[in-house]
């Protein structure tokens, strides 16, 4: 699933595309995309719009309109953009909407697992409908290790768990959660609530450090994933835990181990990332 970094580097990729355009036409192809709704009364009620910029909360895509209307788009598992000058792209049977734009280029938008979601929303309900779904953005201001400590605080589920869960911090996934962990050498079963102060700083230290790499490699691709311009990220050539079962910890050698936490595969060093007894 696309988190934090993937995200990021498609709103970097569309932003530049989008910024002041008008969409000319707009196609949805699969009705899944936007239900409950009806995709052609969707469709006819994004056409016209001129997009004013293209943010990013969490995982969500932002698209916001001079309208004040706002178009969030959610990739789940495996969507993804593609910007090209119309009639470009080959045929894909898992396109599942095009925008024309006002310049003549297209964006496609593709889902092999039919997962994402297109939300429009009228001015005024974004801000309720994330406050209700997010915490803090891990690049803001608001995201200190003070305020990780009291998102932490009292909670007895496993830390790994902890950072999944949306309304503890935007945009973290299973991959950034097991290389920030790493990195704050702190096994992912330890309980949340029972971090310390020091455990505390490493683990903000390590969750900015880790979506950091990640956004500077453009993302990580395992599968789907795809920038707007067709690229593979690189984030994957460079993971410290996710993924390496057996392979040696590039920190003291110890091979790597899976484990479930959460419900979900989880890679860690059993020396560096010790559990406390």
């Amino acid at each position: 699933m696309p988190e934090l970094p993937e995200v990021e580097t498609v709103r970097r990729g569309l932003e530049p595309a989008l910024t002041g355009r008008r969409l000319e036409r707009v196609e949805i192809l699969d009705g899944r995309l936007v239900r409950p709704f009806d995709p052609l009364e969707v469709a006819a009620e994004l056409t016209g719009e001129v997009v004013e910029r293209v943010d990013r909360r969490g995982k969500y895509l932002v698209f916001r309109f001079e309208t004040g209307r706002v178009l969030l788009v959610h990739l789940r598992m495996t969507g993804s953009f593609m910007h090209a000058p119309a009639g470009s792209l080959p045929d894909d049977p898992h396109r599942r909407a095009v925008l024309r734009l006002d310049n003549g280029s297209d964006v496609t938008y593709r889902d092999v697992r039919r997962f994402g979601t297109w939300l429009l929303l009228e001015p005024g309900e974004l801000d309720p409908y994330l406050a209700e779904r997010l915490g803090d953005e891990p690049f803001s201001e608001a995201f200190t290790a003070r305020a990780l400590a009291e998102r932490l605080r009292g909670r007895r589920a496993p830390v790994k768990a902890a950072l999944l869960d949306q309304r503890s911090l935007a945009g973290m996934g299973n991959i950034y959660a097991d290389e920030a962990l790493w990195r704050a050498r702190i096994h992912p079963l330890h309980e949340a609530g029972e971090l310390d102060r020091a455990e505390i700083d490493r683990l903000h230290a390590g969750i900015r450090a880790a979506l950091e790499l990640g956004i500077a490699r453009q993302g990580a691709t395992l599968s789907d994933y795809r920038t707007p311009n067709g690229d593979a990220g690189a984030m994957q050539d460079e993971f410290e835990a996710y993924g390496r079962e057996g392979e040696p910890c590039s920190r003291c050698g110890t091979p790597i181990e899976k484990i479930r936490a959460a419900g979900r595969g989880t890679w860690f060093c059993p020396l560096c990332q010790r559990r406390a007894s």
